[in-house]
């Protein structure tokens, strides 16, 4: 029996098939025998919800595709329910991992030392305050992806990477968070799952703190993103909602094997 059912952006030159990013794993989710459906990613930019075949009834669905802010998840989900069927995730519990204020407040004490605040903040007296090295700049989702990076030493730099992110973004979402910069190992960077409660990883080791950090949440899918410090210690990166989180180094199979034991309906 399906208890669970996965909506994915189709290819806008190419409407009968997935979008390449998230081809692959349509495609094993569809030979997993889970209920795959194609929503036209042109209809959905102009407000309009088309999917490429009926959802099953009473059945609980997940979006995988791009981060939706908030207006666009609450039209995906009213969509769906138009259909007879409803979103595994609220919309307020999306925006409780999907936002960075959502889940910092029952993290604090396993990631970097965050302050939330707004785009036209006085960042001289935030900065003088602090006392930091040095500031990870972000909104409440995004940090800058380009050459110049999201790391701020000065005021007049963290002014610059928000003009920055708004410059290619289009928009601050939600609001302005500076984090505390700390030595990382790039190379240990691992994203987990938590689906329904049950942590899983690109591999069968689970970190201890990973499961204590999944049980601080309240989201029925998201990911966890973890490093180790320069002390060899554990840190959270971040949490992100499971539906729009990439699967990194995960392997496809692995990750729709995942998906396809989901048992709550």
């Amino acid at each position: 029996m399906n208890t669970l059912q996965i909506i994915y952006p189709n290819d806008m030159l190419t409407p009968s098939l997935a979008d390449e990013t998230f081809s692959a794993e349509y495609t094993q989710a569809c030979q997993h025998n889970i209920h795959c459906v194609l929503l036209s990613s042109e209809a959905a930019a102009l407000g309009e919800y088309r999917f490429s075949s009926p959802l099953l009834e009473n059945v609980s669905v997940i979006w995988r595709g791009w981060m939706l802010r908030q207006d666009e998840y609450e039209n995906l989900s009213r969509a769906v329910i138009k259909k007879g069927a409803q979103m595994l995730t609220s919309t307020e519990t999306y925006l409780s991992c999907h936002h960075l204020p959502g889940w910092y407040e029952q993290c604090r004490d396993l990631t970097p030392e965050t302050i939330i605040t707004h785009p036209d903040a006085d960042f001289d007296l935030l900065t003088l305050a602090s006392q930091w090295s040095a500031w990870f700049v972000k909104d409440y989702v995004k940090s800058l992806t380009t050459s110049r990076g999201s790391i701020a030493h000065s005021a007049q730099e963290i002014r610059e990477i928000i003009s920055l992110l708004k410059q290619y973004r289009g928009e601050i979402e939600g609001g302005v968070c500076l984090r505390r910069v700390e030595a990382f190992d790039s190379t240990s960077e691992q994203r987990f799952f938590v689906m329904d409660g049950h942590v899983y990883g690109p591999r069968d080791e689970i970190p201890d703190k990973v499961i204590d950090i999944a049980k601080r949440m309240r989201s029925p899918f998201f990911s966890i993103d973890v490093i180790n410090n320069d002390k060899g210690e554990l840190r959270l990166v971040e949490i992100g909602d499971g539906q729009v989180s990439d699967t990194k180094e995960w392997s496809v199979e692995r990750f729709v094997r995942m998906l396809s034991g989901f048992k709550r309906n």
